[in-house]
C-alpha cells in the first residue's frame, strides 16, 4: 500500500508536499522535472546547500530573496561579487545568513565560471541512474536519502573544487533536477514530468 496522499483536489501526491501550498506547486510543477543549464544546476545546488541542517519551506519561501541576492544566480556574476559582497550578504534578511554557505556559494561560482559551457550540465547528469532500472518507491521509507550515484556525484563534484556538496545534498540535488524519479508510485506528478 502507498504512503500517497489525497490532497483538498483529491489527487494523490507524496505525503510532504500536503502541509502547504508552497509544497504542493513545488511538488506538482518542479521537483524531479528535469533541470538542464549550468546556471540553473548552480541555482539548485546552492539553494540544497543553503537546505542543508533546515527544512526546504524555509529556503523555498526565501528563494526569491536568495535570487536577489545571488544576481539570479548567474555564475558569471556571482563569480566576481567581493568580500564586502559577502560582508553585505550576511546582513540580508533575506536569505539565510551563514557565512560559510555565502562563501562556499561565491567560491563554488568562482571555480565554475572556469569551467566550459555545458560542463557542470554534463558532470551532473553523467550521474543519472537508469530510471528503468529503479523501481517506484511505494512509501517514503523506499526513498533513500544517499545513493552510490550521489556519493560519486558528490566525490566528482568536491574533486573539482566544489565546497559544501555532500552525498545527502547531491542526493537531493538529483531528486530536485530530475536525474531521479522519487515521487510516490500512485502519485500524480509521478509520470507527469
Amino acid at each position: 500500500m502507498s504512503d500517497a496522499l489525497a490532497g483538498a483536489d483529491g489527487l494523490l501526491r507524496c505525503p510532504w508536499a500536503l502541509s502547504t501550498e508552497d509544497y504542493v506547486a513545488y511538488h506538482d510543477e518542479e521537483w524531479g522535472k528535469p533541470v538542464h543549464g549550468d546556471d540553473a544546476l548552480y541555482e539548485r545546488l546552492c539553494l540544497e546547500a543553503f537546505q542543508s541542517g533546515l527544512s526546504w519551506i524555509t529556503i523555498l519561501r526565501r528563494r526569491p530573496g536568495f535570487r536577489a541576492a545571488f544576481a539570479d544566480f548567474e555564475i558569471a556574476k556571482v563569480a566576481t561579487f567581493t568580500e564586502a559582497d559577502e560582508e553585505r550578504l550576511l546582513g540580508d534578511p533575506g536569505i539565510i545568513r551563514n557565512g560559510a554557505k555565502i562563501r562556499a556559494t561565491v567560491a563554488n561560482a568562482r571555480v565554475l565560471a572556469g569551467w566550459a559551457p555545458g560542463e557542470l550540465d554534463e558532470l551532473v547528469w553523467s550521474f543519472a541512474p537508469d530510471r528503468a532500472t529503479r523501481p517506484a518507491p511505494e512509501k517514503l521509507a523506499d526513498v533513500p536519502a544517499v545513493t552510490d550515484e550521489s556519493t560519486a556525484l558528490s566525490k566528482a563534484l568536491k574533486k573539482r573544487g566544489i565546497r559544501f556538496v555532500g552525498p545527502t545534498t547531491a542526493y537531493a540535488l538529483m531528486q530536485a533536477c530530475g536525474l531521479v524519479n522519487d515521487h510516490l508510485a500512485d502519485c500524480a506528478a509521478r509520470d507527469a514530468g
